[in-house]
């Protein structure tokens, strides 16, 4: 078998994000010739353009490397929160980790979260100082701190420039001789932590195999979903797909199952006789409707939906529709960067354009009959119920011991629990809960204004908590607008109310006739404008004459708009949604 042939290490690379984990890979690939000169290009491992416009990693990537005789299995995780069930499931298929620290920022909240979970993970971890070729002040400060944090010695900190390749060939070298050899499973199971869709192969699984073998034509199943399969296919990242007769105990490659169905597959699922621990199906936690900007363009974004969740199973969504904004999807997301990112896809690599709703989150409702639901929409919120809970997330946050101040001035402004602190190295760790509504508003932009751009912050869900909170409808012209309703808390509903009806009486077009603005928690208006009716000078081309002429036509235009008052539809227009949007 290869792998007795040939040594095996499996690790990762793990950082915060654009401390230059996939520069790094780069020279990973340049180093062991896997890649041959004349095609390789910048973050190589990053297929999408959206991954090499933004500088970040949005789908792990994985590659097959060869260095003094070992096979050397890598993936590229990301680094965002968003994606932290992803980059756990890689972690479990790996048995070490290179801890990469961008010199010229130091240590960040996501650092810290990624070594918290390769360290629950088991991994054996190097810790790499990233960019010492811009000699940035305080790096021998920076490896004694990077040092403690990991528990070793100074020395054996690498310090690796991945844009000129210094120090690189060490750091590779140390993954050969520190690297535990791959855990064998007594039984025949393969861990999936990613996969993409093929017209042809169908769903192509990306796995890990702990035990056994597997070869083209055999019969298996999903341990998870209970999904029956023959495998069409097996092989290795080369790093693109490279077909070979088995992929055996220790390796990790990917499995062609021929499933066309995207949600027979899970990441975190078990191929093979017993499942591996551990799987969970990742729940979406931010929930926004999307609608085309143009109404024709409905199927092609039901299309385009469908093929982002062939690579994407995270991703979720259903049928939806708005009087405002017409037929378009209800979407659930992992996070604010997941939407953002999905957003930015549609728009690249379908080349539409769509108006999306406020960002929401799920509460869980008591009725007054004492059943619970669960509400995604802010427009399904009902008025009458007797409690209700919203989800909460842990936060961790790193800020310079200068910045403390401004950074819990934030309980100000969020619904910040209480916080607590904690020294790490020359920065302070902030511990505390909040809404994950505020989260996802915000939050990310608020910090680093108030930070000076230092602060860094990751977060993980914690559960769900009571709340008083109410739903904050707009009226315009008497008729409710669906797609503005939110969910606010009790005690901001009037501020809110008040800043929207202001908001929309300097976005909305004026009208042949007045058009009211009222903002409402439940039977009860909160705040209310007037846009004042456009006013058109009738007897304008008359001259002369008698008096009564002109009284005529002002009494005709004013029983014009009377009725116009009560028949005329006040709409928003799809620039105005825009507008409101935008945060």
């Amino acid at each position: 078998m290869r792998n007795q042939e040939l040594g095996i290490r499996n690790f990762v690379i793990i950082a915060h994000i654009d401390h230059g984990k996939s520069t790094l890979a780069d020279r990973f690939l340049e180093l062991t010739g896997t890649v041959p000169p004349r095609e390789m290009h910048a973050q190589y491992l990053d297929s999408l353009e959206l991954e090499r416009e933004r500088g970040i990693t949005i789908k792990m990537a994985p590659v097959r490397m060869k260095h003094k005789g070992v096979m050397l299995n890598l993936i590229d995780t990301p680094g965002h929160s968003d994606f932290s069930y992803e980059v756990s499931r890689a972690l479990g298929a790996v048995e070490g980790a290179i801890l990469l620290v961008d010199a010229t920022q130091g240590i960040q909240a996501q650092t810290l979260a990624n070594l918290d979970s390769a360290r629950r993970a088991g991994l054996k971890i190097l810790g790499a100082l990233n960019k010492v070729d811009m000699n940035p002040p305080g790096l021998d400060e920076l490896t004694i701190e990077l040092s403690e944090l990991l528990g070793v010695e100074t020395d054996e900190i690498h310090r690796v420039s991945a844009k000129t390749g210094d120090g690189v060939e060490k750091l590779l070298d140390a993954v050969v001789r520190e690297v535990p050899e791959p855990k064998i499973s007594g039984t025949k199971s393969a861990l999936i932590f990613s996969s993409v869709y093929d017209d042809h192969k169908g769903i192509i699984a990306f796995v890990r195999v702990f035990g056994g073998s597997f070869v083209a034509e055999e019969n298996t199943s999903l341990k998870g979903t209970r999904e029956k399969f023959k495998i069409k296919e097996v092989g290795c990242f080369a790093p693109a797909f490279k077909a070979q007769s088995e992929l055996t105990q220790g390796e990790i490659g990917y499995i062609a199952t021929g499933i066309k169905n995207p949600d027979a597959i899970k990441i975190g699922d078990t191929i093979g006789e017993q499942a591996l621990p551990g799987f969970k199906v990742p729940n979406p936690v931010v929930f926004v409707s999307v609608y085309p900007s143009d109404a024709g363009e409905y199927e092609n974004l039901k299309l385009a939906l469908n093929k982002l969740h062939l690579n994407d199973s995270s991703l979720d969504f259903s049928p939806d529709f708005s009087t405002v904004l017409g037929r378009g999807f209800k979407c659930g997301f992992l996070g604010r960067l997941h939407f953002e990112i999905t957003i930015g896809r549609l728009e690249q690599e379908f080349d539409l354009s769509v108006v999306s709703s406020f960002p929401s989150v799920a509460y869980e409702v008591e009725l007054r009959n004492g059943q619970k639901v669960t509400i995604q929409n802010p427009r399904d919120f009902p008025e009458d119920y007797t409690r209700v809970w919203e989800p909460y997330v842990k936060l961790h946050i790193l800020v310079p011991q200068r910045v403390l101040g401004q950074v819990i001035e934030l309980k100000n402004v969020f619904r910040l629990g209480e916080i607590t602190t904690e020294i790490a190295g020359s920065y302070l760790r902030l511990e505390t809960e909040m809404p994950l509504a505020d989260l996802i508003l915000d939050f990310d932009d608020r910090l680093k204004s108030v930070s000076e751009g230092f602060a860094s912050f990751s977060y993980e869900f914690s559960g769900y908590k009571e709340t008083a909170v109410k739903k904050l409808d707009i009226i315009l012209a008497g008729e409710l607008v669906p797609g503005l309703s939110r969910i606010i808390p009790q005690n901001e509903v009037e501020y809110e109310g008040r800043k929207m009806a202001t908001k929309l009486k300097d976005l909305l077009p004026r009208k042949q006739f007045a058009q009211a603005i009222q903002a409402a928690v439940g039977g009860k208006i909160v705040a209310r404008e007037t846009i004042t009716p456009l006013r058109k000078n009738v007897t304008g081309h008359l001259y002369g004459g008698d008096r009564t002429r002109k009284d005529k036509l002002l009494q005709k235009q004013k029983r014009g708009k009377k009725r116009l008052q009560e028949t005329g539809r006040a709409e928003v227009p799809i620039e105005v949604f825009r507008e409101l949007l935008k945060r």
